[in-house]
């Protein structure tokens, strides 16, 4: 069996001085069926390594309901790295970031009251129970063993967050004594502070960056003084999130650094070689003074792009990697267009209140957040009888986790939006006030981690207090399942339709086929494909499509449910040739 260890200057692989150049492919952001073909293409441009994170809440999103099969089967995913000849890092946090909700913490967590990120005794508790079980599948396929597996991280970027050691020591502990033996590393961006709190002696430091590689890698070495030098996310691109742009970075600035890196003897991580998507309700967000939820796409203009197609990326960094490593001949085929085609929707009437009698809810004199309900789901609505007043009325709120649309006796009054800062709104005399509550993504850095959702605190009406709550949580997925199977009545209506409104529509195909479902006609809402949920959509931008993966699509006959929020203006589902990510910075 092969080997793999830390030498004075360098990786040894089989006790020969080994430079790692890698690509992150996050499995849970890959439809399963697509797996091997991202990981040959990642061989095919050079790389000799496949990095992961592993996301505790997709493999556990409910305490003790533990997944590892389907979009969960990491094994299957390591098995397929090794089956093509690479090598596998695996970065099991037990916190990710990677811009996924709650930074792959379950919410569970934060609701039991523990100290994230600490050692705190009953997180540890939890983030042992999760690392055995993740042990258990990466452990027999550690390189000594016969499988990928060169390096387990411990943590991420835990400088930038805290600085318990006690905490790193039994991240290591259960991690060596639950049989991984491969070298440990950590990563921190190339900060003193951040690297010095954020490792321990015995453990490899790495860095993550983008640029300024010489002064990045001076940095680093200050702080791992032997052994080779890492960086083991080197950002070749960026994430979008809504209202915002498009973000890339130029190709010829990253072949430069990639270069730079290479040229230096250094070892890589491409974050991402292919970013995939944010299906569902996975997208994290961030708040850094302004809470900013993340778009679906997580193309991250990396070099094989959202559908798994080459981009010029991927050849200009091809071709520095042949510069300094051996690169296959063969090169993988270029994408071609989706099919192109427009089919009408059918209004499918309202759909608030679809499944809402066997919903989870709780009547109270406080609104329920959606941790308090246990709610996974993107939307929680809150109803209360309103006291009798005579003329409009300032409806006051602590915070909105995040966005709500208010309404009274049916009819709309306005928007509450976190990124707006917003926290009143007027509404007019009337007997039921409603507030329907989205989730729009758990933020995945910094403090905020963990922090409830929903409608927080008690809301005054000109200054008094509102009691008596009806919090009704709703399965948007659930939901579009009924729809689906006609459990709505439809209609061959095509105005422009008071929301929230379900739509339905049909198309055939001749084969199974990725597909580009565009959006620019919708508002707000939520869209699935025979069933699979693609994720969110929204008029903010920039975002203007949602991916169809191959393998969710059908010959013959095929369905799409629309879930709109706020309104319709186009209904028909209009399908485009490719991606539609949205407005580059002028």
């Amino acid at each position: 069996m092969s080997t793999f260890s830390i030498g004075d200057t360098d990786f040894l692989r089989d006790g020969r001085a080994h430079q790692i150049i890698s690509g992150a492919i996050h499995y849970f952001r890959v439809h399963p069926d697509q797996w091997r073909d991202r990981i040959r293409k990642a061989r095919l441009m050079g790389l000799n390594t496949i990095e992961t994170y592993v996301a505790w809440n997709a493999h556990e999103p409910r305490r003790g309901e533990w997944n590892a099969t389907g979009w969960n089967d990491l094994g299957r995913f390591l098995d397929l790295v090794r089956e093509e000849g690479m090598d596998a890092i695996v970065r099991p946090g037990p916190y990710i970031c990677a811009e996924w909700h709650n930074g792959g913490l379950p919410t569970w967590l934060a609701a039991d009251e523990t100290t994230l990120r600490t050692s705190d005794p009953d997180y540890l508790a939890d983030v042992t129970d999760y690392l055995r079980r993740v042990y258990e599948i990466v452990a027999p396929r550690q390189i000594q063993r016969g499988g990928p597996v060169v390096l387990v991280q411990i943590e991420n970027e835990y400088g930038a967050y805290g600085s318990d050691k006690a905490y790193l020591e039994e991240l290591v502990r259960v991690t060596q004594s639950s049989g991984i033996t491969v070298p440990l590393t950590t990563v921190d961006q190339p900060v003193d502070q951040m690297l010095a709190d954020g490792s321990l002696a015995g453990l490899h430091r790495t860095g993550s960056f983008g640029s300024r590689v010489p002064e990045r890698l001076a940095t680093l070495r200050r702080h791992q003084a032997t052994g080779p030098l890492m960086c083991s996310e080197f950002w070749d691109g960026w994430f979008d999130w809504w209202g915002g742009i498009h973000h890339t970075t130029e190709v010829a600035a990253s072949a430069d650094d990639l270069d730079a890196l290479l040229s230096a003897g250094a070892s890589v991580n491409i974050y991402m070689f292919h970013g995939g998507t944010n299906f569902g309700l996975t997208n994290g967000a961030n708040h850094k003074g302004r809470y900013l939820p993340l778009v679906t796409s997580y193309d991250y203009d990396a070099p094989l792009d959202e559908a798994g197609n080459p981009t010029e990326k991927y050849y200009a960094l091809r071709d520095v990697i042949a510069k300094h490593a051996p690169v296959p001949d063969e090169l993988p085929e270029a994408g071609s267009p989706a099919p192109s085609f427009t089919v009408p929707l059918q209004h499918a009437g309202p759909w608030s209140d679809a499944g809402t009698t066997a919903a989870p809810s709780s009547s109270a004199e406080c609104p329920a957040t959606f941790d308090e309900l246990g709610h996974l789901s993107a939307l929680v609505r809150y109803d209360v009888e309103l006291p009798e007043f005579h003329a409009p009325a300032m409806l006051t709120v602590d915070d909105i986790r995040d966005l709500a649309w208010v309404s009274v006796d049916g009819r709309s009054v306005g928007t509450l939006a976190r990124t707006r800062h917003d926290h009143a709104v007027s509404i007019p005399p009337g007997r039921t006030l409603s507030i329907l509550v989205e989730d729009q993504g758990r933020v995945n850095y910094g403090d905020r981690l963990g922090e409830e959702k929903g409608l927080i605190g008690v809301p005054l009406l000109d200054g008094e207090p509102l009691h008596g709550w009806r919090s009704t949580a709703l399965d948007v997925a659930g939901i579009a399942d009924t729809i689906a199977a006609g459990d709505m009545e439809t209609s061959t209506e095509s105005n422009v339709v008071d929301a929230p409104s379900a739509w339905i529509g049909e198309f055939d195909l001749r084969t199974e086929a990725d597909l580009f479902l565009d959006t620019a006609g919708w508002g707000k809402g939520y869209t699935f494909v025979n069933g699979f949920f693609l994720g969110r959509y929204w008029r903010n931008g920039p975002q203007r499509s949602l991916y169809v993966p191959a393998p969710v699509t059908r010959r013959g006959s095929n369905s799409v449910v629309v879930l709109e929020i706020e309104h319709l203006r186009n209904a028909h589902a209009r399908f485009l040739p490719g991606l539609a990510l949205g407005d580059l910075e002028e």
